[in-house]
């Protein structure tokens, strides 16, 4: 009844051809006359191929539609909750593997070049409340601000006690914990009764003990709360590996943040060949962790690397140059460079006279701007950059000064600034060597073959196959449906391949212009 040419068949030939003893190894027993792990696996990838991601759905599919029970061999629909057990406790803990089988089997039948790869990401909002925020700078003030009382409560229990817990002026937990177990023993050394209540008159040693004890719980939450954020700047109550993050989708279109997951896709040939999930909003640190992830579980390695402009840093550069692969990464000031006004603009570095022997640039008024130092900037990553300051130190009286030095942020006047240029010579350099790429007429295919496949695989799973908010909660739970989700896109794209007879496409040709 299912015909010949049906996507079924073709998913079920494709999971039949890899090897599922990752998923197998999750189990203590398999169970008997149930679906085996593998029917489970092909039946949530079928649903995921045809938009349908809840467990309830896919249950009721299983009892009514003929492709379901196809894949079922016979064996009884699996309940709603086998089902999401089967996707948080065992496909979350091999979803790496399966991606990779997945990958292995495109490349083993010719469907994939393993040379270029093009990477974007997006946004996918994570299943959590959009209320339940927690901001990492409004927990440092207030924990800054309960220090200072802590500090002047510590000052009043020396004074009064002569007990002694702050050392070098500074607080920590260890130091609240101190004072409390120290004004414990006060307490129990003079038989201090504790009253609570309207008309109880509490001592001074009861309200010192209390406020300690009060001060303990909030430090002991900040601290919990600091240690969750990481090096993010916020996380969601909800789903704690959920970072808060501008969304395109903005139904109150007021720029409003919403719990979201910061999802990557690595495309080769029109096939998402590798997935990865980020708590970072930005893409620029998610470059290299996704490439040597890609490379631990594919074991071999794409030459050439084709992104957009956010994942342009000088880290970025390095660590493709240093690990053999040619970047094909859009600079960030790319689009801007090409306008009138940018190149017009006599405050920037780039239209200014550089002369390499001296190390200097000369601005319009023909005044030299000399180094006068360095300065290191740490990222998130933990990179260190190094900078290169020129300073002109002739800028009082220039007739240009106002379109040169721009900016209001200053408290110093603009008869007394000077123009200040700050270079980080290596991320120039790499980016002049990389910008000389990506204008070849190879790197302009690629780049126009990045618009098309890369950020295509994003259109199909947002817009044709529904998937827009995780249902599940927790990053390993996260990254086992947004596997799910590339390997339905996967079956979907080679179906769609083999019936228009375009399996053989890698790059699509640039159009020639009359």
């Amino acid at each position: 009844m299912i015909p010949d040419n049906d996507p079924v068949r073709l998913l079920n030939a494709c999971v039949e051809g890899m090897d599922l003893s990752e998923l197998y190894k999750t189990y203590t027993r398999v169970p008997k006359n149930l679906a085996t792990p593998k029917q489970l696996f092909k039946i949530v990838v079928y649903a995921a191929m045809n938009g349908i991601y809840s467990s309830r759905k896919i249950e009721a599919a299983c009892r009514q539609n003929i492709n379901y029970m196809y894949l079922l061999e016979g064996k009884p629909a699996p309940d709603n909750t086998t089902i999401a057990r089967f996707i948080s406790l065992h496909l979350a803990q091999c979803s790496k593997e399966l991606m990779s089988e997945s990958t292995w089997l495109l490349r083993r039948n010719g469907l994939i070049s393993s040379e270029v790869v093009f990477i974007d990401g997006t946004k996918i909002e994570a299943n959590a409340n959009k209320y339940t925020f927690v901001w990492k700078k409004a927990v440092t003030k207030n924990q800054a601000r309960m220090l200072e009382k802590v500090a002047e409560l510590i000052a009043v229990c020396e004074e009064m006690y002569g007990i002694r817990v702050a050392y070098n002026d500074r607080i920590s937990l260890g130091t609240i914990k101190m004072l409390v177990r120290e004004l414990d023993k006060i307490c129990q050394k003079e038989r201090v009764v504790f009253v609570h209540g309207s008309g109880k008159r509490k001592t001074d040693l009861q309200r010192f003990a209390e406020q300690a004890g009060e001060y303990l719980k909030r430090m002991e939450e900040y601290v919990y709360k600091l240690d969750v954020c990481g090096d993010r700047n916020s996380y969601s109550k909800t789903d704690h590996d959920a970072t808060f993050m501008r969304m395109k989708e903005d139904a109150m279109l007021n720029g409003q943040l919403k719990p979201a997951y910061n999802v990557q896709h690595a495309v080769d040939a029109g096939f998402v060949t590798w997935v990865d999930v980020s708590s970072h909003p930005g893409d620029t640190l998610t470059l290299c962790p996704m490439l040597a992830d890609m490379e631990k579980h594919l074991h071999f390695r794409y030459r050439d690397i084709v992104a957009d402009a956010g994942y342009e840093s000088e880290e970025n550069y390095l660590y493709l140059e240093n690990n053999g692969q040619a970047s094909y990464i859009k600079p960030t000031n790319y689009e801007i460079s090409r306008t009138r006004k940018y190149k017009t603009d006599i405050g920037r570095r780039e239209n200014m006279s550089y002369d390499k022997e001296t190390d200097s640039y000369t601005c319009r008024n023909g005044k030299k701007l000399n180094v006068c130092g360095t300065r290191r900037s740490r990222t998130t990553s933990g990179y260190v950059n190094v900078s290169t300051i020129y300073r002109c130190s002739e800028c009082s009286g220039c007739p240009f000064k106002r379109k040169c030095i721009k900016g209001n942020n200053c408290n110093t006047p603009m008869e007394e600034r000077s123009k200040v240029l700050y270079v980080s010579k290596t991320k120039e350099e790499k980016r002049a060597e990389n910008l000389k790429r990506i204008l070849s007429d190879y790197g302009t295919q690629l780049r126009m073959n990045r618009s098309i496949q890369a950020e295509g695989t994003f259109a199909v799973v947002k817009e044709d196959m529904g998937f827009r908010q995780y249902l599940y909660r927790g990053k390993d739970n996260v990254l086992a449906e947004s596997v799910l989700v590339a390997i339905a896109y996967n079956v979907n794209k080679l179906h769609w391949k083999i019936q228009s007879q375009k399996s053989g496409i890698r790059l699509y040709e640039l159009k020639k212009t009359a």
